[in-house]
């Protein structure tokens, strides 16, 4: 064992995935050291920016279902837990063009294991619903339990009680290069080395900075959102859900107005590659950031569609099939990846906390990950380098 060793387990980024394993370890009695760059929640990750949605009857089989569950159980253990307000149940609509989406199989796989999922028309959509205008052809699928989670209170939640819990949080602490050595991980950053026997490495768009010690399959990309201040009280929390909408020209996702904040819409594809270390671009650099999302609202929302008052960006780490990596490294069992989380992963931060934190203590975890595994991208993917 590599001497000096002060942790069980090292944890390289301390955003919302890293800073949940940190909450679960450490409340299993083990010496956690948690290492972020700059000092979480913050904005140089893909946490900020309140709000995320929660919803269970999800595409890509059961795990993801078995995951959207157990993520709800904890984050409502979480709430309780600190006291703070964490999630919002203002129900989900999913919308799509009949003839490019369908929601069948989701239907299926979510009533098979409980989830309270409804099917509705256009009309009906509109109907519940009136800020919403959708052509006759749109489908939808409503899940009344669903809702948001607020990404900012969340972390700071966590990392409250993993604090509490006794994990050791170094902010401000980028690391520099990962090496390991007798069985152990020595982690350099500029305030120094820190060693231990295990290292989760969960450092979101910033994971091209731990190359060559691992280099992942993951483009990490800037997205845009917009509060805009709807025309009609029709989009209020509290009587607007959370929604998604999809047709052959794109994806998007958002919330009610919380607080008058405004109407928040953000589009799930297209974007600009960012990389780790440059300047992010901020919200107006091109006329898509709020071309795109007010043309949606006047499209499917026309009464929303008022002034923008807040445009913002962040990041995206997005995988070739949009799936997660969850899984070790492809040279060293005793260094954990978790990484990939395509803009879609925030609401299982809980519950990947405690997957990774199963890896450690029992070297297996109670979830199939197999979706998640590095070998779905073939041998050279990742292209390790060893040190």
């Amino acid at each position: 064992m590599i001497a000096g060793v002060a942790y069980d387990v090292i944890v390289v980024g301390a955003g919302s995935m890293g800073m949940s394993a940190g909450y679960h370890l450490a409340l299993s009695g083990v010496r956690t050291l948690l290492l972020d760059a700059y000092d979480p929640p913050h904005g140089e990750g893909s946490h900020h920016g309140e709000p995320r949605l929660i919803r269970h009857a999800y595409s890509g089989g059961s795990t993801y279902i078995k995951m959207a569950l157990r993520a709800q159980q904890l984050w409502q253990q979480l709430e309780e837990e600190s006291g703070a307000k964490l999630f919002a149940a203002s129900g989900v609509i999913n919308a799509a063009s009949a003839d490019s989406f369908k929601f069948p199989s989701r239907l299926k796989d979510a009533r098979s294991f409980g989830v309270a999922v409804e099917t509705l028309d256009a009309a009906e959509i509109c109907r519940r619903w009136p800020g919403f205008r959708l052509p006759e052809h749109y489908t939808g699928m409503y899940e009344p339990d669903a809702g948001y989670l607020f990404s900012e209170q969340c972390v700071a939640a966590l990392r409250k009680l993993a604090v509490d819990a006794g994990a050791e949080l170094l902010t401000y602490t980028p690391v520099n290069r990962i090496e390991v050595r007798q069985g152990g991980v020595a982690v350099h950053t500029k305030n120094g080395i820190y060693y231990a026997q295990h290292a989760i490495l969960s450092a979101g768009a910033w994971f091209r900075t731990l190359e060559p010690f691992i280099t992942l399959p993951v483009r990490s990309v800037r997205k845009a959102i917009g509060w805009f201040n709807p025309l009609v009280p029709l989009y209020e929390a509290g009587s607007f859900p959370g929604f998604t909408l999809a047709d052959a020209g794109g994806t998007y996702y958002g919330f009610p107005s919380i607080g008058g904040a405004g109407l928040k819409i953000g589009r799930h594809d297209t974007g600009h590659d960012w990389t780790a270390g440059e300047a992010l671009e901020p919200f107006g650099r091109y006329a898509e950031d709020e071309g795109d999302l007010r043309a949606a609202l006047e499209n499917y929302m026309p009464q929303a569609a008022g002034v923008l008052n807040k445009g913002a960006v962040c990041k995206y780490e997005l995988t070739p099939d949009d799936d997660f990596i969850i899984d070790r490294h492809p040279l060293h069992p005793n260094v954990l990846l978790a990484g990939g989380f395509s803009g879609h992963g925030f609401k299982f931060s809980s519950v990947v906390g405690e997957i990774l934190t199963e890896l450690i203590l029992y070297g297996r975890s109670s979830l199939n990950l197999e979706p998640f595994a590095l070998s779905r991208f073939g041998a050279g993917a990742c292209v390790p380098q060893p040190i």
